[in-house]
């Protein structure tokens, strides 16, 4: 015997000090580093069983004294991360010996000592293979099982049953589970592989596919590890190539991710991203952040995989359908037309030898767009030739016919998106369109974006389909109509392709993409008149949108600016469409009824300039229609709706939706004359469009809103956007749309309640409350702070925007600067991207003029100061 055996924290501890180190000076090598923490564990299990054996000697063993430890999981296929959790499974002969229970626990509470996860269970053989029979969790664990110490022969044992008596004859079983399995895992991680916080053990597209490939082909074939794959004739060398790239990758990522989360953390948090690319040596380039090529090169890893799912499971179908057991791919039941030399397949459009693409490398898009004019699936025999060939598309970029077969997929009016995510899938929609190429797998960094920028640009393309076959109708009834009158459907669809086509250069990627437009549409067959249309459409693709949630749409002079740009009524309708399937695409929760409302006005106040020269007498008619709208709901007398209606400016007819006109109407008239300075009338209740609004109606006074701001910011509550309203006799009506920290309405009245109650205090204090503490956003973001003027976006008002990190309280903070500079806020409009906060006001001095230029670089200094502060301090 040796000496005595160190301290099983000690071995943990030195052990992962130097994978860590080791991590570090390779930090690629991550299946390496993968292989040396099971390594590491094995050591750890094995002393912690040896000295449970000491522990409780014995002479000599009956058969019933016995004990096999085996490894289950991925720490039987001998892969780990620091903080994984190690899988175990002890062996028995028989139900439990006294002598095998009192080791098994000694092993057991020694690892749990360490601070392990240990996942256990003590089986008997037959308790092994019926439950093997019935949870096929348990059958996939035993397929990596891994023999560690104590009895080999019980460990052989239980292998040869399970073998015999659970593999045999029911591959197609295990298939159709870990299929539909797949599939679950995929909606609950967001059943996209392009979500911006993937999670790298979970995600789509990620380790755990990799491993369902890997466990139907063990269970199937035998196969030992991933390379016999090739030998089993479900993927070729070449395509195991790229699957050993990425599980190597994915493997680095997991353990970097271990380690600097000190904690078994799967999902690349925002917060973890910056960390992991440096971990991972990824450099800035121009127009690209490190962080951003590190997520770019994840999402091309991950594509990777969906590919390679695609054709090991068709060759995996072929193999079980020459046994019978196929496992149920979908078939084409009616009869395509004339397919060019082309052929089908159990239903799917195929090709009829191996060489047939490269011969005629046209080819290449005609396989899509036949699927496209079809509705056929395309066999993933056929989608991996056209991976390895995608490169001769380069051969037909330039000529008519090819680009011809691309238009035809682009604006197919049968869900185009489905088939250019096949050819994006396949690399050939990167190689026709190279500008395209480059946007491929790139992730936006930061907390609005929800997909990589190729996914969002599929999605609205998918969106704009949905919208001309009268799909959405209910959610977007105006650019539903709108389609109808538009003059080029392609302009549109080309312009949705574009839109975001410059993201990650050096440079505004609107300008830059109109650029790319001008280049390319002749090239995709468009005329002069067109390619001038989509390249105007891809620089102001965000005009509609800022227009709408950033400027006073009751001010005539926003909409004077926005028709100056627009110019015509083809443009206003065809920037409308665009507009809503760009939002839409930019993931679930973004599109609301507030941003329907604002888009919807700012149409028509614009259709009606661009119609008819002038608005004036349309506003004015949509004014008193809004009136007679609210009295008849009210039905009060002619003489009181009157008098209402006398009371408030036209800009608020024109700003506030109907319910709120209605709610404003009667919180007014229940406040009656016993309103005052000390007795405010604040109300809260829930909206339709997920926020609740916060209505106060008060005396007009300096310094009002930044004091209903602050105490709303008391309660934790964060302002979405607010309406800010003089009434002709001095009182201020402001409606604000607020959520809580987690971005959902007030929905219990007590929780409302407490709004209002934090409201009414503010108000009434003779200084008002600084905001509560609150955890602010992630901080991986920081937006460096700015201050607009835009001098020319009113006549009668300074325009002020301040771009800032958002954070809570940051809108009390701004309006107590603009409060301290004796400033009048007529306008407040408050928007978030994500991290980035969007706040914009309408000033003037008392005396109702606009700024001087010296003023303007006072309040320039203190909202500067207040953004980079929290309104505590500010108002300190």
């Amino acid at each position: 015997m040796g000496g005595p055996e160190p301290a099983l924290e000690l071995m943990l501890a030195d052990g992962r000090a130097a994978i860590a180190a080791d991590l570090a000076a390779e930090p690629g090598a991550g299946r390496k580093h993968a292989s040396s923490y099971a390594a590491l564990t094995d050591r750890l299990v094995l002393a912690a069983f040896e000295e449970a054996k000491r522990r409780f000697p014995i002479g000599n063993p009956t058969t019933a004294e016995r004990v096999s430890l085996v490894a289950l999981g991925g720490y039987g296929r001998g892969e780990m991360a620091a903080f994984s959790d190690v899988d175990l499974m002890f062996v028995t002969p028989h139900p439990r010996a006294p002598w095998c229970e009192q080791v098994i626990e000694a092993t057991l509470y020694q690892l749990w000592d360490c601070k392990l996860k240990v996942g256990q269970a003590v089986r008997t053989v037959p308790e092994l293979i019926a439950l093997a029979r019935s949870d096929m969790t348990v059958r996939t664990a035993m397929l990596e099982a891994r023999f560690v110490g104590g009895d080999h022969a019980l460990f052989d044992e239980a292998q040869e049953r399970f073998t015999r008596d659970v593999v045999a004859g029911s591959a197609a079983e295990f298939v159709a589970a870990k299929l539909a399995e797949r599939d679950e895992r995929h909606v609950k991680m967001g059943d996209s592989r392009y979500v911006v916080e993937p999670n790298v053990k979970n995600g789509k597209g990620a380790l755990r596919d990799l491993h369902a490939l890997y466990w139907i082909g063990k269970y199937i074939h035998g196969v030992r590890k991933p390379a016999e794959l090739v030998g089993a004739g479900l993927l070729t060398r070449a395509e195991y190539g790229r699957f050993d790239r990425a599980e190597r990758f994915f493997w680095s990522v997991r353990c970097h991710l271990h380690l600097l989360s000190g904690r078994a953390e799967e999902r690349l948090s925002f917060d973890l991203q910056r960390e992991l690319a440096a971990a991972m040596r990824y450099a800035d380039r121009p127009g690209k952040s490190a962080v951003e090529r590190f997520m770019q090169f994840y999402f091309l890893q991950v594509k990777i995989v969906g590919d390679l799912t695609g054709v090991f499971l068709a060759q995996l179908d072929e193999q079980l359908g020459a046994k019978g057991l196929r496992f149920a791919l979908p078939t084409f039941l009616r009869r395509p037309r004339r397919l060019n030399g082309f052929v089908t397949d159990r239903g799917r459009l195929s090709i009829p030898r191996d060489d047939f693409l490269g011969e005629k490398p046209v080819r290449l898009m005609e396989l899509f767009t036949l699927a496209a004019r079809e509705g056929m699936e395309i066999h993933p025999n056929a989608m991996r030739v056209a991976a390895r060939d995608a490169r001769l598309v380069d051969r037909v970029r330039e000529e008519a016919g090819a680009n011809a077969l691309f238009m035809a997929v682009l604006t197919s009016p049968q869900r185009p998106e489905v088939v250019l995510r096949w050819m994006n899938e396949a690399g050939v929609f990167g190689r026709f369109v190279p500008d395209f190429g480059r946007v491929v797998a790139q992730m936006q960094f930061d907390m609005y974006h929800h997909f990589t920028v190729d996914e969002h640009t599929i999605r609205a393309i998918g969106l704009l389909g949905q919208i001309e076959r009268g799909e959405l109708a209910d959610d977007h009834p105006l650019a539903t109509a709108l389609f109808r009158q538009i003059g080029s459907r392609r302009v549109l669809y080309v312009a949705v392709l574009l839109h975001d086509i410059a993201k990650g250069r050096k440079g505004d990627h609107s300008v830059l993409g109109a650029e790319i437009a001008r280049r390319l549409c002749p090239r995709l067959g468009l005329d002069p008149a067109e390619t001038e249309t989509v390249a105007w459409l891809v620089r102001h693709h965000l005009l509609f949108s800022h227009t709408a949630f950033k400027r006073d749409l009751a001010d005539p002079k926003t909409v004077d600016d926005f028709v100056a740009i627009v110019q015509s009524p083809e443009r206003l309708r065809l920037l409308l469409v665009l507009t809503v399937v760009d939002i839409r695409a930019v993931g679930p929760g973004i599109w609301t009824e507030w941003k329907r409302r604002l888009i919807r006005l700012l149409y028509e106040a614009a259709e009606e300039r661009l119609r008819l020269g002038h608005k004036q007498q349309g506003r004015a008619e949509e004014v008193k229609a809004r009136q007679r709208e609210l009295a008849e709901a009210l039905g009060w007398s002619a003489a009181a709706a009157r008098a209402h209606a006398r009371r408030l400016p036209d800009s608020y007819w024109l700003a506030e939706p109907a319910e709120a006109v209605l709610a404003n109407a009667r919180q007014i008239a229940a406040a009656g004359a016993r309103i005052g300075e000390s007795q405010p009338s604040v109300t809260a209740e829930d909206q339709e469009d997920g926020a609740t609004r916060v209505t106060v109606f008060a005396p007009d006074r300096p310094g009002l809103f930044y004091r209903i701001a602050a105490g709303l910011a008391a309660a934790g509550a964060s302002i979405a956007t607010a309406r800010i309203h003089t009434t002709r006799d001095g009182m201020a009506l402001d409606n604000l749309l607020v959520q809580d920290a987690r971005g959902r309405p007030y929905g219990d009245r007590r929780r409302r309640q407490r709004l209002v109650q934090a409201v009414e205090a503010a108000l009434k204090a003779e200084r008002p409350p600084a905001p509560a503490a609150a955890p602010g956003r992630s901080t991986a973001f920081s937006i460096a702070p700015s201050v607009t003027l835009a001098e020319r976006a009113s006549r009668r008002t300074t325009v002020v925007e301040v771009n800032a990190t958002d954070r809570p309280g940051l809108v009390a903070g701004l309006a107590h600067a603009i409060t301290e500079q004796g400033l009048m806020i007529h306008s407040a409009h408050i928007a978030t991207y994500g991290e980035r906060a969007v706040d914009v006001f309408y000033l003037t001095r008392a005396d109702g003029r606009k700024l001087s230029p010296a003023e303007i670089e006072d309040l320039r200094g203190a909202l500067m100061k207040a953004a980079l502060m929290p309104a505590s301090a500010a108002a300190a």
